[in-house]
């Protein structure tokens, strides 16, 4: 990997706060973003656990990838972190500390759109420090089971993502594709509306694990045979904006920017996570550059 170009930090200017439900949980959940100091990333702080431990948001503390991305060890542990994790990079926020007193954040609609709003109120704040971009010398690619993800090198200084969803000719999701560059204005119209989705079956599946007691079918996207379940679609292709949100997510676990195309075929958090880990690898550097603004 190749350092392509750089950017002030960011943190946020005053601490903000959300509460919901957790999906998985059924919980009252609070959630607290707060400032945290150059060059220090994005970490999950459990406050309700004795000690009050810290994960750190990094590819290295990834522990699960099933269904949601999950940080850290029992009971130091927080999952389904991705939509918080795609809320703070698509509005270029890079040092943020994250307090919960719950082992997973509130779900809120399903989507990052709650987290967006209360992050945009509480302020932006520039940091005298550079964090990095980089991109790749040659096209990486990461498959497993007829999926596909790939991070193509860069053009220019930005970062564009194309993800195609095709779950074949049964599916009630039919197929679909969404493109397009990151920048904090198209995250925040254009994916950060785009909630959770999954099979009635899978709900089913679940619920019978005692998962999601206080989520309603109206809470996030359940897709019957004819389409969603109590709920309408928010985009035509919704479905694959969320995988790009997800995508955003757990690309952020690298602790760095990334320029260049991300093109995703049929993947999920099991091969994002392995791309992240596959340029971890490659990059030469501490993932939290420390090298001051001239």
């Amino acid at each position: 990997m190749r350092r392509q170009n750089e950017r002030l930090q960011r943190t946020i200017a005053r601490p903000a706060e959300v509460q919901g439900i957790g999906f998985l949980t059924g919980a009252t959940v609070r959630l607290r973003f707060l400032p945290a100091p150059p060059s220090t990333g994005v970490a999950f702080v459990r406050t309700d656990l004795r000690h009050r431990p810290r994960i750190s948001a990094h590819v290295d503390n990834v522990t699960g990838t099933h269904r949601r991305t999950t940080l850290g060890h029992p009971p130091a542990q927080v999952g389904l972190v991705e939509h918080v994790l795609a809320a703070l990079a698509g509005m270029k926020i890079d040092n943020c500390v994250v307090e919960l007193n719950a082992p997973e954040p509130p779900g809120l609609d399903g989507s990052a759109t709650g987290f967006v709003s209360t992050l945009h109120d509480a302020g932006m704040v520039i940091q005298p420090c550079l964090q990095a971009c980089y991109t790749v010398r040659e096209t990486v690619v990461v498959a497993a089971g007829g999926a596909t993800l790939a991070l193509h090198p860069a053009d220019g200084d930005g970062l564009t993502l194309s993800y195609f969803l095709d779950y074949g000719p049964t599916s009630p999701i039919g197929r679909q594709v969404w493109t397009g560059a990151l920048s904090p204005g198209s995250f925040t119209s254009d994916l950060a509306p785009c909630r959770t989705f999954l099979l009635l079956s899978e709900a089913e599946e679940l619920q019978r694990q005692g998962l999601g007691k206080n989520t309603t079918f109206a809470d996030l996207l359940v897709f019957g045979p004819t389409g969603p379940i109590d709920n309408r679609l928010r985009f035509a292709n919704e479905p694959a904006r969320h995988k790009v949100l997800d995508m955003i997510g757990d690309l952020a676990l690298l602790g760095a920017d990334l320029c260049g195309h991300v093109v995703a075929y049929r993947s999920g958090h099991p091969l994002n996570v392995e791309l992240i880990r596959s340029l971890h690898r490659r990059m030469c550097v501490s993932p939290f550059p420390v090298r001051a603004a001239a």
